[in-house]
C-alpha cells in the first residue's frame, strides 16, 4: 500500500508521507539528554509531538547508550485523585515498559498504599536495577490535574534532587500543549500562576515546535508526486502554506482533502489552487475532530480573554498574563511583526464562523426577505442595499444577540456586533464568494474584504466608543482598500450607547479620501 497524507495521530515512516520528526532540532535534545536535563516539549494539538518523540526514543535505544522510554499518561486524566491517580501512572509505566521490550522489574512489589512515594520508589529501584541511564518521555503529562498532578511532579522533582546519592532518571521530558506555566495554573486554579512556587522548579529548557516552513511543505507534497505522478502546482503549494502559515495538520489535511476526497485519487489530475481553495472549504464546513476540539476551547475564559478582544482588534493585552501566554501555547494566536494575530488564516475563518454559526442558522431560518438574490445588481453585490439591510436586521435584532452571546452563545457579548455583521454577510455570499479577515490586537479595528467574483469590497467595522482620537479611521480603510486594490469601501460604526435611539444611530453617507469612495454605515 502507498503512503498517505495523515491527519490522525502520530506519522509512521513507510506508512505515511512525513517530514524529520525532528526539525532539525536532533542535536539539540540530546545535548539536553546528555547533560541530564529535565525539560518541557510543548506545542498546539497535531503538531508533531509524538511523533518527535517516538522517533527520538527509537533513536536513543538503537544507539544503545541509554535506555529510553515512551509513556502516554492520556488514560490518566479522569483521575484527580492522588490515590488513584498515582497508582495508575506506576502501572501505565510498568505496562510501557514491558510493550517496548525494556528490562523488566519496574514496581515488582509496589507498594501502591504510599501515594506520596510509589512513584519515586518504583523508578529508584527500577533504575539501580539497570545496565545503563534512563531517559523517560512522559506523553499528555498535561492531561494530569489537581491531587495526582502535584503528586506526580513532586516525586519526580524528590527524584531528581536526591539523584546524585539514589539511582534516578536520567532525564526526562514532559510533553504536551502546554508550556509548564500552565502547569502552575492547573496545581494552584485560584491563583495566579507566575511567581507562585511551583512543584517542578527544576525544568532548565522549554521547546516548542515550530510549523513547517515552506520549503518543507513543498518536499511534504513533492513525496506524494514521486510516489503517484500527481503533481501539486507551484501557486497550490504557495496558497496551502499562506493559509496554513506551515501547521502540520492542516498542510495534511489539504493535501488529503484534494487527493483523496475531491480528486478521489485520480493522480492523472493536478492539484491546482482552486482545488486548495475548495479543499480548505471542505475542510472548514466538516469541522472535524482536530477542528472540533480547538475551537471548543473558546469556551474556556481564559482563551475568551484573548479572542474577543483578537476580533474587535482591541488594545494589545499584556503578554505576560498566564491567559495570553496560554492561548498562544494552544497555537491559536501569534506574534508576527510586533502584530499579534490568529494563527493563521485558517483559524481566523473558523474563529468567527464557529461563534457567528448561530445567527447564520436563525438568519436562514426566521428571515427569508435576507436571501442572497436579493443583493444582485447585474452580476455584482450591491454592497450599499446589503449594509442597509444589516441596519434593518440590526436595529430589529441587536438586543437578542447581545443578551444570547452573554448568557448563551461563549459569553462573547463585546465581540457581538462584530459577529453579528459577519454571520449576515457569510450567509449572502455563501456558495459565491468569501470572507478575507484581518483581526489582531491593538488595531481598533477589524478589516473584512467580502470578495464576489472577480469584485472585492473592503469593510472596516469599528465600535463608536472604542475609537481612539489619535487614529483616523478613514486613513485606516483607504490604507486597507489600496492593499486589497479598490476605490471603493464601506466603514461600518457601532453606537453601544443606550440612551441614544436609533434614528440617532442609524444613518448612511458617502465620504470621500484620498480619490477614493468611502460609504460610512452608522448602526
Amino acid at each position: 500500500m502507498s503512503r498517505f497524507f495523515n491527519v490522525a495521530g502520530p506519522c509512521i515512516p513507510g506508512k505515511h508521507y512525513m517530514l524529520d520528526p525532528m526539525r532539525g532540532m536532533g542535536s539539540e535534545l540530546m545535548r539536553f539528554i546528555n547533560s541530564e536535563q529535565y525539560f518541557i516539549i510543548h506545542a498546539a494539538r497535531q503538531s508533531g509531538k509524538t511523533t518527535l518523540i517516538w522517533e527520538l526514543a527509537n533513536d536513543i535505544n538503537a544507539h544503545g547508550k541509554y535506555h529510553a522510554l515512551y509513556c502516554s499518561l492520556e488514560a490518566i486524566q479522569e483521575f484527580t485523585d492522588p490515590e488513584k491517580g498515582i497508582p495508575e501512572i506506576v502501572r501505565k509505566i510498568a505496562s510501557s515498559i514491558e510493550n517496548q521490550s525494556l528490562p523488566t522489574g519496574f514496581a515488582k512489589d509496589a507498594d501502591y498504599s504510599d501515594t506520596s512515594g510509589v512513584l519515586n520508589t518504583s523508578l529508584v529501584r527500577y533504575c539501580r536495577s539497570l545496565d545503563k541511564p534512563l531517559v523517560v518521555f512522559f506523553d499528555e503529562a498535561d492531561c494530569l490535574s489537581d491531587g495526582t498532578l502535584i503528586t506526580f511532579l513532586r516525586q519526580l522533582r524528590e527524584g531528581y534532587i536526591s539523584k546524585g546519592r539514589v539511582p534516578f532518571v536520567h532525564s526526562l521530558a514532559l510533553v504536551g500543549l502546554r508550556n509548564l506555566r500552565d502547569y502552575k495554573v492547573r496545581v494552584r486554579p485560584d491563583s495566579e500562576s507566575r511567581g507562585g512556587a511551583s512543584p517542578f522548579n527544576i525544568v532548565t529548557e522549554y521547546i516548542n515546535l515550530r510549523n513547517f516552513l515552506p520549503a518543507e511543505v513543498t518536499e511534504l507534497y513533492a513525496q506524494h508526486t514521486v510516489e503517484t505522478g500527481q503533481a501539486f502546482e507551484p501557486e497550490a503549494v504557495d496558497y496551502a502554506f499562506e493559509q496554513t502559515l506551515g501547521q502540520p495538520w492542516l498542510v495534511n489535511a489539504i493535501a488529503r482533502e484534494a487527493t483523496v476526497k475531491i480528486l478521489r485519487e485520480d493522480y492523472s489530475k493536478p492539484v491546482t489552487r482552486a482545488l486548495v481553495e475548495q479543499a480548505i472549504q471542505n475542510i472548514i464546513l466538516a469541522r472535524g475532530t482536530h477542528v472540533d476540539s480547538l475551537m471548543e476551547r473558546l469556551r474556556d475564559p481564559r482563551i475568551r480573554k484573548v479572542i474577543e478582544p483578537l476580533i474587535l482588534g482591541d488594545v494589545v493585552m499584556d503578554e505576560e498574563t498566564d491567559d495570553y501566554q496560554y492561548t498562544k501555547d494552544l497555537g491559536l494566536i501569534r506574534e508576527n511583526g510586533g502584530k499579534v494575530e490568529s494563527a493563521n488564516p485558517i483559524y481566523a475563518e473558523l474563529i468567527v464562523r464557529m461563534l457567528s454559526n448561530s445567527v447564520q442558522k436563525s438568519i436562514s431560518n426566521t428571515h427569508t426577505n435576507y436571501e442572497p438574490p436579493r443583493y444582485m445588481k447585474d452580476g455584482r453585490l450591491d454592497m450599499d442595499f446589503l449594509i442597509s439591510d444589516f441596519q434593518t436586521y440590526w436595529r430589529e435584532n441587536s438586543e437578542i444577540w447581545i443578551s444570547r452571546y452573554k448568557t448563551e452563545l461563549y459569553e462573547y457579548d463585546e465581540a457581538a456586533p462584530h459577529l453579528v455583521i459577519q454571520a449576515f454577510l457569510q450567509r449572502v455570499i455563501n456558495g459565491g464568494g468569501k470572507i478575507m479577515r484581518e483581526m489582531a490586537l491593538g488595531t481598533g479595528r477589524c478589516d473584512l474584504c467580502v470578495v464576489y467574483g472577480e469584485q472585492k469590497y473592503p469593510i472596516e467595522l469599528k465600535i463608536l466608543q472604542n475609537m481612539r482620537k489619535s487614529v483616523d479611521p478613514m486613513e485606516q480603510l483607504t490604507k486597507y482598500m489600496d492593499k486589497v486594490g479598490s476605490n471603493f469601501g464601506w466603514l461600518v460604526i457601532f453606537d453601544k450607547d443606550t440612551k441614544k435611539n436609533w434614528d440617532e444611530k442609524i444613518y448612511i453617507r458617502k465620504e470621500y479620501a484620498d480619490g477614493k469612495e468611502i460609504t460610512v454605515a452608522g448602526c
